[in-house]
């Protein structure tokens, strides 16, 4: 990661929700603009890295059979798990194993940015030889973030990483980019 533990858990110190997503109308939006770039309305498994408060969740997990989320900061877990009662959530912090799973969409919403190129790297080989046929949705703030990576650098490197083909969902805000990476070889 590029960014500590310790200053994730320092954001989530101050308020469960550090970045505003259940006030802000530019989330809000930038929520349902998510949806609906995905390709499909039910998924029998989905894991979002970099969960949060859980407030992506409480939208994604009725479109899902089952959800799984990970984050690095036990307060954001909390309140992820109050936000989704019937979700599992999992403490961990990039890069490291992700859960097990039969996951068949994999949801990166703003977390590219938080990782350095070898971390990129190991998350973009460990997604394609784990989850083939899993299809990967990657949602990038494109402003300045305050970490080593900006987004759209962490973006192009992923990119660069992974062996699938990336698509972008059609233009929408200019603050951030949602792409779609389609399962290996007709998995």
């Amino acid at each position: 990661m590029a960014v500590s533990r310790t200053h994730l858990e320092d954001l989530y110190a101050r308020t469960d929700d550090p970045w505003d997503f259940r006030s802000s109308p530019y989330e809000a939006a930038r929520f349902e603009a998510t949806l609906a770039a995905l390709p499909n309305l039910r998924y029998a498994h989905a894991l979002e890295i970099g969960c949060g408060n859980g407030e992506l969740a409480t939208r994604l997990a009725p479109r899902c059979d089952a959800y799984t989320g990970i984050d690095a900061v036990p307060a954001a877990l909390d309140a992820a798990r109050a936000a989704v009662p019937k979700g599992q959530f999992v403490q961990a912090f990039l890069p490291c194993e992700l859960p097990e799973g039969a996951y068949d969409l994999i949801v990166l919403s703003e977390i590219l940015y938080f990782l350095d190129r070898p971390g990129l790297r190991a998350l973009a080989e460990q997604l394609d030889f784990r989850w083939p046929g899993a299809v990967i949705l990657a949602v990038t703030w494109l402003g300045p973030s305050g970490n080593p990576l900006e987004g759209s650098d962490a973006f192009k490197h992923f990119t660069a990483s992974t062996t699938r083909d990336g698509i972008p969902a059609k233009p929408g805000d200019p603050r951030h980019r949602i792409d779609l990476f389609a399962p290996l070889g007709g998995a």
